[in-house]
C-alpha cells in the first residue's frame, strides 16, 4: 500500500528577481523583535549575486591587504575582487596605489606569468608585447609602436582606484567617485582604543581557499555568537558562553560590535575590580582598557570586513566573493610588534594556529550544512534571537545598498 501521508521533497521553487528583492525589503523594515532570516534564494540566486557585485562589492571599501605586506618602494601585491584583476603598488615616492592590471594594449593580465601573489619591481612589464608602466600606472615603454599614428605614450596609464589605510589594513574601492573611507570608521575607531593595530604585524596567515558557501552565509555566521553554543561547543562556548555576549545595542548602522568577556572558570586570574583577567600568549599592549584584558571585541563593517581584536593578538577574517555559492577565504593573525622578540614565538604562533584552525574548521562545516539547507525546498525564513541583531542590521544594510529601502 502507498502511505498518502509521506511528502516527496522538491526543488526549490524560484521566486524570481522582483519578488525576492521585494522579500529581502520586507525582512529589512521588520523591528529588530520580529526580526527573520532573509527569502532562502537569497543565498543561492544568480541573479541577486550580479547586483551584489554591481551595487555593493563595486561600490563599497573592500579591505585586501595589510601595508606591510607592501612595505618598500617597489613592492607589489596581486588582488583579484569580484572578477576585477589588481595590482597594489608602493611607488618610488612610497604612495600605495591600486591600478588595474589589466594592460591597456591588449588587455593581457601584466602579472601572467608571475609565480607568486606578490613582489618587487621597478616596473610593470607585460609578459606578452612588453609594454611596461610605472608603479603609480604610467605609461613608460611601448616597443615598436612609432608607426602608430596618433599614439603617445603619455596619454597611457593603467585605470586606478580609490586606495586607503585604517589601522595598517588596505582599502580598495572600485568605484573612482566613493566617499572616503575615514569618517565612517570614527566610531569603529572609539570602539576599538587604546589597541593600536596600525603597529602590530602579521605573525601568521590561515590559507582556507575556496569555500562553497555564499557570502552572505559567512558574514551572518562570524556576526554572532548565538551558535557557541552549538557549533564551538567544546572550543569557544567555555571561554566566551553564548548567554553572556550581548551585542552592543548603540548603533544601527553598516558596522557593528560585541565584548566577548572571558567566563570566570575560563580566566587566568581576577583584577583588582573583580574582572576576571584572559589568559594571554603574547605581551598586552599598555593602556589596554579594563574591559580588552577580559574579552575579544568582534567588530564588523559591512560588507566583509570582520576582525576579533583581544589584548594581545587579533584575527582578521579575509573574505572575498566568488561568486553566488562560493567565497575565499583567507584567516591572518596579527600580534603587538614586541611578540616577535619572545624566544619562543613560534611555538605560540603555532598554538594559537591551532586553534584557530580548529574554530574555522567548525565554522567551514556548520556553514555548508546552512548552504545545504538553504537549497531545500523545505527552507524557511525563521525567526533571529536578540543575540543576532547585527544579522538584523547587516539585512538592513543589503537592502539599502541595493536601493530597496526609502531614504529617510
Amino acid at each position: 500500500m502507498t502511505d498518502t501521508h509521506v511528502q516527496v521533497p522538491t526543488a526549490p521553487a524560484r521566486m524570481g528577481t522582483q519578488a525576492l528583492l521585494g522579500a529581502i525589503a520586507a525582512v529589512a523594515r521588520l523591528p529588530l523583535a520580529r526580526a527573520t532570516a532573509l527569502p532562502p534564494e537569497a543565498y543561492w540566486s544568480p541573479e541577486l549575486y550580479e547586483l551584489e557585485v554591481e551595487r555593493i562589492f563595486r561600490r563599497e571599501w573592500m579591505c585586501v591587504a595589510r601595508e606591510e605586506q607592501i612595505p618598500e618602494a617597489g613592492d607589489w601585491l596581486a588582488v583579484d575582487l569580484v572578477g576585477e584583476a589588481l595590482v597594489i603598488t608602493r611607488d618610488e615616492q612610497g604612495r600605495l596605489n591600486a591600478l588595474s592590471r589589466v594592460c591597456r594594449h591588449r588587455s593581457m593580465d601584466l602579472l601572467n606569468d608571475a609565480e607568486s601573489r606578490c613582489g618587487t619591481t621597478k616596473r610593470l612589464m607585460c609578459p606578452y608585447h612588453l609594454w611596461t608602466y610605472r608603479l603609480d600606472g604610467r605609461l613608460a615603454g611601448a616597443p615598436l609602436m612609432h608607426e602608430a599614428e596618433g599614439f603617445d605614450k603619455k596619454d597611457v596609464s593603467l585605470p586606478r582606484f580609490p586606495i586607503e589605510t585604517w589601522h595598517g589594513f588596505v582599502f580598495v574601492n572600485l568605484d573612482p567617485q566613493a566617499e572616503p573611507l575615514a569618517p565612517r570608521m570614527g566610531a569603529v575607531e572609539a570602539a576599538l582604543a587604546p589597541l593600536d593595530l596600525g603597529t602590530w604585524r602579521q605573525a601568521a596567515s590561515l590559507p582556507w581557499g575556496q569555500q562553497p558557501v555564499n557570502w552572505k552565509i559567512a558574514v551572518e555566521n562570524g556576526s554572532e555568537a548565538y551558535h557557541h553554543m552549538g557549533t564551538h561547543r567544546e572550543t569557544l562556548q567555555p571561554l566566551w558562553p553564548t548567554s553572556t555576549i550581548v551585542p552592543d545595542g548603540a548603533h544601527e548602522d553598516d558596522w557593528f560590535s560585541y565584548p566577548m568577556v572571558i567566563s570566570k572558570e575560563a580566566a587566568a586570574g581576577v583584577g583588582p575590580d573583580g574582572q576576571p583577567i584572559m589568559p594571554t600568549l603574547f605581551p598586552v599592549p599598555e593602556g589596554a582598557t579594563r574591559l580588552q584584558r577580559s574579552s575579544s571585541l568582534v567588530t564588523g563593517v559591512f560588507p566583509m570586513f570582520f576582525f576579533s581584536a583581544s589584548p594581545d593578538m587579533a584575527t582578521w577574517f579575509d573574505w572575498r566573493p566568488t561568486g553566488p555559492e562560493s567565497h575565499e577565504l583567507d584567516v591572518h593573525i596579527l600580534v603587538p610588534p614586541e611578540a616577535f622578540e619572545l624566544a619562543d614565538f613560534q611555538d605560540r604562533v603555532e598554538l594559537l594556529t591551532g586553534v584557530l584552525n580548529a574554530v574555522q574548521a567548525e565554522d567551514a562545516h556548520a556553514n555548508k550544512g546552512v548552504m545545504r539547507g538553504l537549497r531545500s525546498a523545505q527552507a524557511t525564513r525563521g525567526r533571529l534571537s536578540h543575540l543576532e541583531r547585527p544579522l538584523w542590521q547587516f539585512h538592513r544594510y543589503v537592502a539599502d545598498r541595493l536601493g530597496l529601502l526609502e531614504s529617510p
